[in-house]
């Protein structure tokens, strides 16, 4: 694991962009790139920034790493703030791959997704609680989507009144040429340490931790 310590975070986030622009400018002279983005908050401003990059968005595919399954216009869609904030300026060529089936078959999706790995540059959240994508630690379904056996995408159960999500599993981030953890607050790098000495089962973003660069800021 690389850690790049940022001294706030609009620094972390113009930072992390033009890292992301490099990466993908590389990849993009051979051939195609895929980007796999996080959903929240936190990556807004990043995303601002990198919708400016000035590469050949018409051969990018961008998907999240997670989902609800609500619709593309809820106001808890991860997907609507992507295409609000990065599929916006040049990013507004780049192709974007929805998780989100159609009625009830995630076949589609999963197939779609399995014909675009291996990711090129995958970026991740974490939460206080070491989870990363909708790898919850606890969840009925973590074991399954750990699996190096488990499909590239999977749906899993919310716990209360959440809505259910889809998420990227083991095989699929694990596919990923560059990977990027994006993280802010004492509490979250408290968090990251105790996640390089705890197994993926009991800490999710363990799995990804292994060669990923980590950005974080104060």
């Amino acid at each position: 694991m690389n850690l790049i310590e940022y001294p706030d975070t609009g620094t972390l986030m113009t930072g992390l962009a033009t890292r992301l622009q490099r990466e993908l400018r590389e990849a993009l002279l051979p051939g195609p790139a895929t980007l796999a983005v996080p959903g929240g908050s936190t990556p807004g401003p990043m995303f601002d920034a990198l919708s400016e990059a000035d590469i050949d968005w018409s051969k990018v595919t961008v998907m999240l790493t997670d989902e609800r399954q609500v619709p593309a216009d809820h106001e808890r869609s991860n997907e609507r703030l992507v295409r609000g904030r990065l599929l916006q300026n040049r990013a507004a060529a780049a192709t974007f791959l929805r998780l989100v089936p159609e009625g009830d078959d995630i076949a589609t999706p999963i197939a779609a997704l399995a014909a675009m790995l291996p990711i090129t540059v995958l970026v991740l959240g974490m939460g206080a609680d070491m989870h990363t994508a909708s790898l919850f630690p606890g969840s009925p379904d973590l074991a399954a989507a750990l699996s190096d056996l488990a499909p590239p995408l999977m749906a899993v159960a919310a716990s209360g009144d959440l809505e259910d999500r889809l998420t990227l599993t083991a095989p699929a981030l694990n596919s990923a040429r560059h990977t990027h953890l994006l993280i802010t607050g004492d509490e979250k790098r408290a968090a990251l340490a105790r996640a390089l000495t705890t197994p993926a089962t009991e800490a999710p973003v363990a799995l990804v931790l292994d060669g990923a660069t980590v950005h974080w800021a104060p």
